[in-house]
Order: structure tokens, then C-alpha cells, then sequence
């Protein structure tokens, strides 16, 4: 008789543990999964950290004239500068004006961050779960999306002013014009600070990619225990 309890004691217990293992397992679930807000709340930090290391990386000296994302001189340009190489005033046209659209779109990129953070306050719980399980440059795809006109319509007298600043705009104005009166010659437009504003656009965009690409695959960049928790639901979603 005593033999039959401690058999149905220790059926029982083995019938137990399993079910002890599945609930321990929920519970691990439970605390590691990150919550709806907490994935809401990782993204906007993640994001806001990128956007602003990004903005800030070429608001500095040769922050773009520098460094992979450097403006380069629109193809009008650089066969202007080609024509008048010969002429003396505008034998280093082409390097000073490289140099001059880089210093003003340096001086633009300091007022982007502020418009970054504006666009990432007003993102939804639903935006933040799709960009989390999206690709490298998801974020970076729907910053575009929601501050493109923003952003150009705050650069673009930013660059004006910046390219006017460093003497960008005038020595354009007189190669174009120089150029202009060459005859047989197609006319160039001598204002290319629209061209500057969207390049400058273009590589405030890509800097900002590369800076969420690295939060995404490297750990390390994962400075809070927030950020941690949730990308790594994405980290397992890879697999």
C-alpha cells in the first residue's frame, strides 16, 4: 500500500513539473517581451539618439567636405569651372566652390536636429512596431517621409544665407555670368543653391542611416537597458 501512495506521489509530481517548466517559461516571456509602450518609447529614444548624433556629425569643420557624404559640384559646374580654368580669377573656381557648398551646408545641418526630434515626438505606437521589425533603414525611411518639406523649407535659406556667408553664391554668380557671355554657349543658371539643399538632404539622410544601421546590428551602441530590451526582440525576430 505504501509502495502505491509513493508511486502516486511521484507520477504525480512528474506529471507537475512540466506544467511548472511552461509557467516558468511564460513568466521569462512576460519580463523579457517588451511591452507595446516600451517598444514605442525604445524606438523614439533610438531614433532621437541617431538622428541627433547624425545631424550633429556634419554640422561641425569638414563634417561634410571631409567625409563620405561631401557635395560635389553639380555637372553645369564643373563645365563652367573646365571653360574658365584659363582665365585668370577662376583658375581654383572648382575647388573654392567645392570647398564653399560644403562650409554652407555644414553651417544647415544645425538646425535639423530639432526638426528630427519633432517628427519622432508625433510618431505612433503602430509606427514604432513597424520601423522595430523593419529594415536597417527603416527609421531613417520614415524620417524622409515626414520631414522631407520641412526640412527643405527650413534649409533652404539657411543655405542661402550660408552659401552668401562664406562666398559661395558670388563667385558662382560671376563664373556663371562669365560663362554665359562666352558665345554659342548654352546658358547656365547662376544660382545652384537649390542643388546645394538637396544634396546637403541627401547626405544628412545617409548619415543618419548609417547611425540607425549601427544601433540595429551592434549592441554595444545599445546605451540603456531600454534600448536593450527592445531591440532585442528584433534581434530575434532575425534569426
Amino acid at each position: 500500500m505504501r509502495k502505491m501512495i509513493y508511486s502516486s506521489l511521484l507520477l504525480s509530481f512528474l506529471l507537475i513539473l512540466p506544467a511548472c517548466d511552461t509557467l516558468q517559461g511564460i513568466a521569462n516571456t512576460v519580463l523579457t517581451e517588451p511591452s507595446i509602450t516600451e517598444i514605442g518609447q525604445g524606438l523614439k529614444d533610438a531614433l532621437s539618439k541617431g538622428a541627433v548624433k547624425g545631424a550633429n556629425a556634419l554640422a561641425v569643420q569638414d563634417g561634410y567636405f571631409k567625409s563620405a557624404y561631401k557635395i560635389l559640384l553639380p555637372s553645369e559646374a564643373q563645365m563652367v569651372s573646365s571653360r574658365l580654368k584659363v582665365i585668370p580669377g577662376f583658375e581654383q573656381l572648382e575647388n573654392n566652390l567645392l570647398e564653399k557648398i560644403n562650409r554652407g551646408a555644414e553651417t544647415a545641418a544645425k538646425d535639423a536636429a530639432p526638426i528630427f526630434l519633432g517628427a519622432i515626438k508625433q510618431m505612433s505606437i503602430q509606427d514604432a512596431t513597424n520601423i522595430l521589425l523593419g529594415a536597417d533603414n527603416a527609421a531613417t525611411a520614415y524620417l524622409q517621409k515626414t520631414t522631407s518639406q520641412q526640412l527643405y523649407t527650413s534649409f533652404k535659406p539657411t543655405i542661402v544665407n550660408a552659401l552668401d556667408k562664406v562666398g559661395a553664391n558670388e563667385l558662382w554668380r560671376k563664373a556663371a555670368d562669365a560663362y554665359n557671355k562666352i558665345p554659342l554657349v548654352t546658358k547656365v543658371n547662376n544660382d545652384f543653391s537649390d542643388y546645394v539643399t538637396n544634396e546637403a538632404l541627401k547626405g544628412l539622410f545617409a548619415k543618419i542611416a548609417e547611425e540607425e544601421k549601427n544601433i540595429r546590428r551592434n549592441p554595444g551602441a545599445r546605451t540603456s537597458d531600454l534600448l536593450k530590451k527592445v531591440f532585442a526582440k528584433q534581434d530575434g525576430n532575425r534569426k
